[in-house]
């Protein structure tokens, strides 16, 4: 995984986040980007209602049915269940895949990066020659290399991802830092006797945290992708459960009788990672302001 550079960081006003928010509604691919992905989100939280059959129900006198079929609006897969149904409550776990290493890395990743940054010395060497350690392989290989040390399962899969996204925003989070670090209002609070730990809470991480998680929600597409590899390659959910990855795995071998119905769990992959980069490269121009 490439290093990244962070945004500089502006001192922020009582105003800025209102100024974040009318930027971010001016940005129409944003708010499309953004209206998708709470779709998807509404779409996880409500599938197992919205499902027109049930999603493990299979009948293998109806398998590979094509697109259109009476009963089976998007065809059916290898076993005969509905395509549609089994797309729309994947996205649950697709999604959960997708989002917790990302949530879990930003809350471990942000506090190892800002310790490093505020600390520094010793403290930041010893931090961030560990985590450099881990830019010596591909993500895409760390995943696999953990999650086959580990075991297949979900567990194991979404440490493994949480492990891969760590060092990443770790790096953010500790190059914002060192800047916020040598603001004047840190100074004075420094001057005045103010701790550590207060210094930190309150002047470091408001002006941390903003431009991580901007970071942090385009890693969500990453995220989602690699999960559904590590599906795809046996490493993550297991069948059963369905998971737009590992139904790619299950379909592949119909991409020659019925290629529209085993590309359709790669359209969903597609159509959510696009959709949380476009929303977080409108965070990104939004949170741009200078103050």
């Amino acid at each position: 995984m490439s290093a990244v550079v962070a945004t500089p960081v502006f001192e922020r006003s009582p105003g800025y986040w209102s100024t974040v928010g009318r930027r971010l509604l001016r940005d129409k691919v944003a708010v499309a980007a953004g209206l998708v992905v709470l779709l998807l989100v509404l779409m996880a939280i409500f599938g197992p209602y919205l499902a027109p059959a049930h999603p493990y129900a299979s009948s293998m006198l109806k398998r590979l049915q094509p697109i259109g079929t009476p009963g089976y609006p998007l065809g059916s897969d290898e076993l005969g269940r509905d395509l549609l149904s089994r797309l729309i409550v994947g996205a649950r776990l697709s999604l959960f895949m997708g989002i917790t290493p990302v949530l879990f890395a930003f809350v471990l990743g942000t506090a190892l990066g800002v310790l490093a940054g505020y600390a520094g010395g010793a403290v930041n060497a010893t931090i961030m020659r560990t985590i450099d350690v881990f830019y010596a392989f591909p993500s895409v290989l760390l995943a696999i290399a953990l999650s086959g040390a580990l075991g297949a399962g979900i567990g194991n899969a979404l440490l493994s991802l949480t492990i891969v996204f760590i060092p990443p925003i770790a790096r953010v989070a500790e190059s914002v830092t060192a800047q916020v670090r040598g603001r004047d209002y840190v100074e004075a609070a420094r001057a005045s006797g103010a701790g550590a730990f207060t210094i930190v809470r309150v002047h470091v991480l408001g002006n941390v945290l903003g431009p991580v998680f901007v970071y942090a929600t385009s890693l969500i597409a990453v995220s989602m992708i690699l999960a559904s590899g590590l599906s795809f390659l046996g490493l993550g959910v297991k069948p059963p459960e369905p998971e737009w990855g590992l139904m790619l795995n299950t379909l592949r071998t119909a991409i020659y009788t019925q290629p529209w119905i085993a590309a359709l769990p790669g359209v969903m992959i597609f159509i959510t990672s696009i959709s949380f980069n476009l929303l977080a490269d409108g965070l990104r121009s939004a949170m741009e302001v200078k103050q």
